[in-house]
């Protein structure tokens, strides 16, 4: 994640390797063919071709600073040509667009589709004829994939405490992905951590050379799940992780409770803050139910609305019940019980995956795809 970017490539190049090796002589490929991939990089990238793209800059946790500004294809191409691996990248996208794809695969009434994980993102298909950027190109699509990169959103409206100002100026990053570091998974138990080190110090209950409470991101976000998620009457759960992880013994069941209460807080603002990006998506493309006949309602129906499918992968919300319960409400809450009912929330499965040998699928040259 801070080395080169010929160590990187050189990672995925090998680990390709591997797999193909793995296939055995079961594979429909024979000897010398060249074949087809799906790359999917999750990163700002300026989109060059349909396969290529410039890094932006990096996003969760990632700073190889000799990478951006460069191809990230033409770099796994090189990569994979330093070991022998005959393959074209036929396909460049991000793990939002990959889940679009799928979804979309699947369900046409799919428009948008939102990253809820290590990191997150959005992408949704907007009318081409609204999308400054592509004015004055020669195209015949009536639709685009916008790749939103809604991590690095900002707003003075955004409820930032003194707690995320401290996250923010302490990471790699300071003043990017102002968004993702109150929403994503890399970052939730990061908060949880530094409030609760500030009440255990306020409590006077902490000694500062016999725990890791002080050390940063020590307390992962699945462990804050466990926490938050605890259901037992004495809640062993986070006093187990207390004890084993953060080394700090007997924490009163009051304050384990406290706890709870904190992981909570925490969560409920980050999914609420994602449910207000999912609908802002639907009020941009007219449906969220204020965009009349010809966007929000079926035309000829003014009693029906459009049903909406919005497609969402990324374990914080596959995995962490309380956070997509969260979710779910509030998306509920803002667009109204008239409304409501026809947005579908969707899980996809390794969308990210899927998507990209879809997508490469429609750009082979092979007619064939392997991933």
């Amino acid at each position: 994640m801070t080395g080169r970017s010929e160590e990187l490539f050189d990672f995925i190049a090998s680990s390709l390797k591997k797999f193909v090796e793995s296939e055995g002589e079961d594979s429909e490929f024979t000897a010398g063919k060249r074949r087809e991939l799906g790359f999917t990089f999750s990163f700002p990238v300026k989109q060059t071709s349909v396969s290529s793209g410039i890094l932006i800059k990096w996003t969760k946790g990632f700073s190889i600073r000799d990478m951006v500004g460069k191809d990230v294809s033409e770099c796994l191409r090189i990569a994979l040509a330093r070991i022998g691996l005959n393959m074209r990248v036929a396909a460049l996208i991000n793990d939002s667009v990959g889940t679009l794809a799928v979804g979309h695969h699947h369900d046409a009434d799919t428009v948008a589709a939102i990253i809820i994980g290590t990191g997150t993102n959005a992408c949704y298909v907007e009318r081409t004829d609204a999308i400054i950027k592509s004015q004055g190109l020669l195209t015949s699509s009536v639709g685009m994939v916008v790749n939103m990169e809604w991590g690095n959103f900002w707003s003075s409206h955004l409820p930032r405490t003194s707690y995320d100002i401290e996250l923010d100026a302490e990471s790699p990053n300071p003043n990017d992905q102002g968004f993702e570091k109150m929403i994503s998974g890399m970052y939730l138990g990061e908060i949880v951590r530094r409030v609760v080190l500030k009440m255990l110090e306020e409590a006077d209950l902490l000694e500062s050379d016999s725990t890791k409470l002080s050390v940063p991101f020590i307390l992962r976000t699945p462990l804050m799940a466990a926490m938050h998620e605890d259901e037992s009457p004495n809640l062993r759960e986070v006093s187990r992780i207390f004890e084993d992880v953060l080394e700090i013994p007997d924490v009163p069941l009051k304050f384990r409770r406290l706890v709870v209460k904190v992981c909570d807080t925490v969560t409920r603002r980050a999914a609420r803050l994602a449910a207000a990006g999912i609908v802002g998506i639907l009020k941009k493309i007219g449906r969220d139910g204020s965009g009349g006949i010809s966007e929000g309602k079926v035309r000829g129906d003014e009693s029906k609305m459009r049903r909406t499918v919005i497609t969402i992968e990324g374990g914080l919300y596959t995995s962490y019940g309380a956070f997509r319960e969260h979710l779910h409400e509030a998306v509920a809450e803002i667009l109204g019980e008239d409304v409501a009912p026809y947005v579908i929330l969707k899980v996809s499965e390794d969308g990210s995956g899927i998507g990209a040998a879809l997508v490469a699928a429609s750009h082979s040259q092979e007619n064939s795809v392997n991933i």
